[in-house]
């Protein structure tokens, strides 16, 4: 029986790094802009009360569009637009992690398990202040009665104010409620989110490509398994880590300081189907993250791939 070829994975000294960062950056920008209208579900589906406000990803998505309009689910995005910065930090630490854990192990396993986690850990730091300010925003409109901090009305021209005086009107609500912690609340929270999902996804997404690889015809092209790839790897990691992120939700709309407290909170209130909650928005929006991610990611290593490997190389 002939033996399947193994899914080619092109490492970090293999890459021209003017050309990846470049590229990089747009096909960043083009996943946060495809997926945001299911994050700023998510996060609603996750902050809200039992069923108080909307009955499930579809019934948020309409009602929004209703209420608020197409801009409704954009409401944070520009402030949003700024975790460019953390993705090329994800990007960068985990190739640079995955570079030096070779050099003690060749398992892939423990090398994209190790190397997913470190990204995640740079890349939180970073994001937290961002995501503690985009989600007070994502939660004006229908949702801002589940926050502490509400936009106040333009009263010369009676409109709201509009993208950054909206953001700078948030985040000094922050700093005189919270002070300087107040933009990394939840920041615990967040680590033990996305670390487990970052460590996890990695792992499964080389997994799953190469069972895909198996099955699949010797002549497929490796990036459709590696599109099918991705989407597995997002739902597992979404599902074993939604827990955690509800709960990060929570301490950092509603302010709490607690992640064991809010935990416990929420399972008296709302069960452990509480934990559930927005998973079926989260998995929605991983996948078409997943399959932009990955076509975008492995394209992106292959045209930044250094001319002098290309002929080398067979997709």
């Amino acid at each position: 029986m002939q033996q399947k070829r193994n899914i080619q994975i092109i490492e970090w000294e293999d890459l021209d790094k003017r050309k990846f960062y470049s590229f990089g950056v747009f096909m960043t920008m083009s996943i946060r802009a495809t997926v945001y209208p299911a994050t700023l579900i998510r996060t609603r589906l996750q902050v809200q009360r039992g069923k108080s406000l909307y009955s499930g990803t579809f019934d948020a998505f309409f009602k929004i569009l209703r209420a608020e309009g197409v801009r409704g689910l954009y409401r944070g995005f520009m402030v949003n637009t700024f975790t460019l910065i953390s993705g090329q930090a994800y990007i960068t630490t985990y190739e640079l992690v995955r570079k030096y854990v070779s050099q003690y192990s060749d398992d892939n396993t423990i090398k994209s398990l190790v190397a997913g986690g470190s990204a995640s850990l740079v890349a939180q730091s970073i994001t937290v202040p961002i995501d503690v300010v985009s989600q007070q925003l994502m939660m004006q409109g229908q949702g801002e009665h589940l926050t502490r901090f509400r936009l106040n009305s333009n009263t010369e021209t009676g409109k709201p104010k509009k993208v950054f005086g909206q953001t700078r009107t948030i985040m000094a609500q922050i700093f005189a409620a919270d002070g300087f912690r107040g933009f990394y609340r939840g920041y615990v929270a967040s680590l033990l989110t996305y670390i487990p999902n970052s460590a996890v996804w990695w792992p499964f997404y080389h997994f799953y490509a190469e069972q895909l690889s198996k099955l699949a015809p010797s002549d497929c092209p490796h990036l459709i398994l590696q599109a099918m790839a991705g989407p597995l790897a997002a739902a597992t990691a979404s599902t074993v880590t939604n827990p955690m992120d509800v709960v990060r939700a929570r301490v950092q709309v509603e302010g709490k300081t607690s992640v064991t407290e809010t935990f416990r909170q929420l399972i008296k209130e709302e069960g452990f189907w509480g934990l559930t909650k927005g998973l079926s928005a989260r998995i929605i929006s991983s996948t078409p993250t997943a399959i932009v991610m990955v076509v975008g990611y492995e394209t992106l290593k292959k045209l930044s791939l250094r001319p002098e490997l290309v002929d080398s190389r067979h997709w």
